[in-house]
């Protein structure tokens, strides 16, 4: 009976990663798909800030704007359960002791106009030998809220920070 029961929960389990990863590839759009020789390998959520400093223009002076300096975010299973955070790099940190360090690879804007961008980051550095030893590429989708401030950047409030709450769902693919 326990030999059917791991047998149903582990058959259940793949079909639900299986599932997940269909209805991910089939509503993000191609300008960020992973390469087809990649599965899902986890998916969690991301709640937290995007923190943005007030700075002067690089291509202009005497103007300003709010730049990104890092997010910082907690991640979630699909259970609720915290499992790592996300912080500046970008770098992904799992409680497992493994660590992905993206490199920006291609960007849409997202469905919503007050969020992030969705975007494909293709994994340039590992640690730890957990969940994320695996991973190759991570995509960001399903962004609400994080976009930068459009008013309250000049010379007055140059270097000071400002976080803008955000949440967002990661994928993380590796080899099949």
């Amino acid at each position: 009976m326990q030999f059917a029961q791991s047998l149903t929960i582990g058959l259940l389990t793949t079909l639900t990663t299986a599932a997940i990863a269909q209805v991910a590839t089939a509503s993000t759009p191609p300008e960020i798909q992973v390469p087809p020789d990649q599965a899902l390998i986890l998916t969690v959520n991301a709640s937290g800030d995007q923190i943005y400093t007030c700075q002067v223009k690089s291509d202009q002076l005497n103007q300003y704007e709010w730049q990104l300096k890092a997010p910082e975010a907690l991640l979630y299973d699909q259970q609720g359960q915290e499992v790592g955070h996300h912080y500046g790099g970008p770098s992904w940190e799992m409680a497992d002791g493994s660590k992905v360090v993206g490199q920006l690879q291609s960007k849409v804007d997202a469905p919503e106009a007050s969020a992030i961008p969705w975007l494909l980051l293709q994994v340039k550095s590992h640690e730890g030998d957990g969940i994320l030893s695996a991973a190759n590429w991570v995509q960001r989708v399903n962004t609400a809220g994080g976009k930068a401030p459009q008013t309250g950047c000049d010379a007055s409030h140059q270097n000071q920070e400002f976080r803008v709450g955000y949440s967002a769902t990661y994928y993380f693919y590796g080899d099949r």
